[in-house]
Formats: structure tokens, C-alpha cells, sequence
């Protein structure tokens, strides 16, 4: 009995594989588990095809980075319920990195400034546009949801800002922040990197750009205001849009737009010299409200404006495809057929002097329309140059630059 009960369990489990093609599921499922090679990503029938966005999250998949052999994604083995494949909410993680150096030089003809500092690598406020992204890729992670819930902080920032502003070969010019993440993200309330870098920079009468969509920068009012006072600070906050719904799609855990409208008239009243940046025009999505966001910030006290049509580098194009997919599935051959005529037939032009901006008849319009309109705002009648002469080099205990010196007793 025990063996004829054997043999009609077998047959009945092959029944079961033929009657419902599980065969084929289980082939697939022992050759790489999970993974499968990322340039068949897009033609495997087995991975579930993430369309629901996470509560707090910008990106809509957690794509593996460029640099990856494999693709790694949610299996549907036909047993599962959609139930049971909900994936927990996504927590955000702060790894301590001990950076080598803080100062990031570039010589770029078509940015303003020639250093910066990064706090931080990934952000919090998950921008899913944003051309930072694909970075993640070069330790290993996704530039879709990990770059937005795995971050890293540099604690000791201040310290070795205060160690290469001490050299001797050092030239003054100004360092700007948040030119790859936002400075002032959610972490940032909590870790005060920030804050310390810009205690070191007042300490020395060192010059420093601010660019960030968060309202936390009022925080640092008290280090901030002086600073201006003496010529030795612009800040600029990232308006995007004016609508609240379209804010909580793009920058899900940035401040809204009302919030940094208010950062900015606080800093005019206070005297800082503050401008906006409407960034990233975003084709059929936010470039109809180029009037009311630049009208918006001129009226809150910015003086200064620009904007930056959307880019698309590496990983970025498929994860903002999957973005118009689920929130603007209507406009999405539109969205990417725009971006694409102003971009010279590509989602990206990494050449100088265009990638900002783009070419074409509808960018020359854009550029024209933004003209137009500063000049009736009033904005960019001048630009206010940062002062170099008042930096004073840090000098430790014993006359040492840079090092805390302390002799042996």
C-alpha cells in the first residue's frame, strides 16, 4: 500500500506540473534562482514588474547598477498571492563613512564654481529625476531605492575640511553644497554635518554657496546671516513646481513647495542674498509653471533664478520610464519624445554648454521664455560676488596649520 501510494502521489504531481506549465517556472527558477542576466530583464515572463510605488519613496524599482552582472527582482512562482508578495515598508539606513578627503574639485566650462562638498552620499528626499543616482552604482547598489533609503554620512567632514583649508598651496574660492545631494536632507536634523561644516567655514571666513529644497536650512540662520553680512554667502532653494500632489510624486520627502517659498522670504528679510532654481523642466510634467514658480520665488525675495532641463544619464532613463508608467502613463511617449527632440535624439547630452540646457527650436524657446520672464520679474540684474580676501587659514595649538598640536607633558 505504502508503495502504490508513492506512485499516485508522483503521478499526480506530474499531472499537476503539465496541467499548469509549472515545468518550464521550475527550469527557469533552478538555473540562477532569482537572477537573471540584465540584459534579459525586460523579456522574462517570471519577474513581477514592480508598479506600485512605495509610501515615502521616489523610485518605483530597485534596478541593480550598471556595473552589475546580475538583475535581481521579485520571483512570481504562481503559488504566491499578490497578499503575499507585498513587500515591507522600505527603512532608511546611515552607514559612518571615513572620507579621505571632503573637497571635490572639477574644471567644468559650464558650472559656476570649481569645488564642492558632500556631506552625504545618497538622499533621502528620493527626487526620482535626480542625475545623481546613477553614483550609487560604483559601491554595488541601486540607484533606484537604494540610493534614496541606503545612505552615507562622512562624520568627520569639518575636521578634514579644516586640515585641507590649512595647506599651504590652498587658494580661496567658494565651495558650494548640495550640487550632488541636498546638504539639508532629513538625516541632516539629526547628524549636523552640515552645520559643522559651515561652523569651520565662518570660523575662517571661508566663501560658500548653499543650494537645497529643504526648509531645515533656516536652522542654521544663526551661522548663516553673519556670514552674509560680510559678503561670504549665497543660498539658493530648488523650486520645482507649485503643485503639492505632482511635489509628493517627484520629491517625496522634500519639503513642500509652500515650506521653501517661506525659507526663502526668511532669508531675504534676514539680508542673506538668496536666489531659486526651477529645476528639472520637466517636458509636459512642470514646464508649464515656469511662470508661476519664478514669479512665486521673485515675490518671496529671490533674487537671482535658473533652471536646468531634465537629464537622463545611465540608470536614470528606465527608472523615470517606470515613474511615468505608473503615475502619468498617458503622457509618458509624450514626456520622453519631447525630451528627446530637445536633447539631440538622446535622453541625455553629456556635452558641455548643452546638457543643462538642451538644443533645438522648443529649448531655444524655453531659454527665451525664461529671459523674458526674469527680466519682467527683475530677476538676475545682478550677481552678487562672493569676497575672497577676509579668509583667515585655520591655525591649531602651537602655531601648527590645520592640526591640533598639543606637547607632550
Amino acid at each position: 500500500m505504502l508503495r502504490y501510494g508513492v506512485k499516485r502521489s508522483v503521478a499526480l504531481l506530474l499531472f499537476l506540473f503539465c496541467s499548469y506549465d509549472i515545468i518550464p517556472i521550475m527550469e527557469h527558477f533552478s538555473t540562477k534562482h532569482t537572477s537573471v542576466n540584465s540584459d534579459q530583464v525586460e523579456h522574462s515572463p517570471w519577474l513581477v514588474r514592480e508598479d506600485k510605488p512605495q509610501k515615502g519613496r521616489g523610485t518605483i524599482s530597485n534596478r541593480s547598477g550598471r556595473f552589475e552582472t546580475l538583475q535581481r527582482g521579485t520571483f512570481r512562482d504562481g503559488w504566491s498571492s499578490e497578499t503575499d508578495m507585498e513587500k515591507p515598508r522600505l527603512k532608511t539606513s546611515v552607514t559612518d563613512e571615513q572620507a579621505k578627503t571632503i573637497i571635490a574639485r572639477n574644471s567644468s566650462p559650464d558650472i559656476p564654481f570649481d569645488r564642492s562638498i558632500n556631506p552625504y552620499r545618497g538622499c533621502e528626499h528620493g527626487c526620482v529625476y535626480c542625475f545623481a543616482r546613477p553614483s550609487h552604482s560604483f559601491m554595488g547598489l541601486s540607484p533606484g531605492l537604494d540610493f534614496e533609503s541606503k545612505l552615507f554620512a562622512k562624520p568627520n567632514a569639518a575636521k578634514l575640511l579644516k586640515e585641507e583649508l590649512s595647506r599651504p598651496n590652498y587658494k580661496v574660492a567658494p565651495i558650494a553644497m548640495g550640487t550632488n545631494t541636498d546638504p539639508y536632507q532629513p538625516i541632516e536634523k539629526q547628524r549636523e554635518i552640515t552645520r559643522q561644516i559651515l561652523e569651520v567655514l565662518a570660523a575662517h571666513n571661508h566663501p560658500v554657496t548653499i543650494l537645497t529644497k529643504s526648509r531645515l536650512i533656516v536652522r542654521d540662520m544663526d551661522i548663516i546671516v553673519p556670514m552674509a553680512e560680510k559678503g561670504l554667502v549665497k543660498v539658493a532653494l530648488s523650486v520645482t513646481t507649485l503643485d503639492r500632489g505632482l511635489c509628493r510624486k517627484l520629491e517625496p520627502r522634500a519639503a513642500m513647495p509652500q515650506r521653501r517659498l517661506d525659507a526663502i522670504k526668511l532669508m531675504a528679510d534676514a539680508g542673506v542674498p538668496v536666489g531659486m532654481m526651477f529645476a528639472p523642466v520637466i517636458p509636459a510634467i512642470n514646464d508649464h509653471e515656469m511662470e508661476a514658480v519664478l514669479a512665486a520665488a521673485a515675490h518671496a525675495g529671490a533674487r537671482e533664478a535658473a533652471f536646468i532641463l531634465l537629464r537622463l544619464p545611465l540608470e536614470l532613463v528606465n527608472l523615470f520610464e517606470e515613474w511615468l508608467s505608473v503615475h502619468y502613463p498617458d503622457r509618458k511617449s509624450r514626456v520622453l519624445n519631447r525630451l528627446v527632440a530637445m536633447r539631440g535624439g538622446r535622453f541625455n547630452d553629456p556635452r558641455f554648454k548643452h546638457r543643462m540646457k538642451g538644443k533645438g527650436v522648443e529649448a531655444d524657446l524655453m531659454k527665451l521664455r525664461f529671459q523674458k520672464l526674469c527680466a519682467r520679474l527683475r530677476l538676475n540684474e545682478r550677481h552678487m560676488k562672493l569676497r575672497t580676501d577676509l579668509f583667515i587659514p585655520p591655525v591649531g595649538q602651537g602655531g601648527q596649520f590645520g592640526f591640533d598640536f598639543t606637547p607632550a607633558t
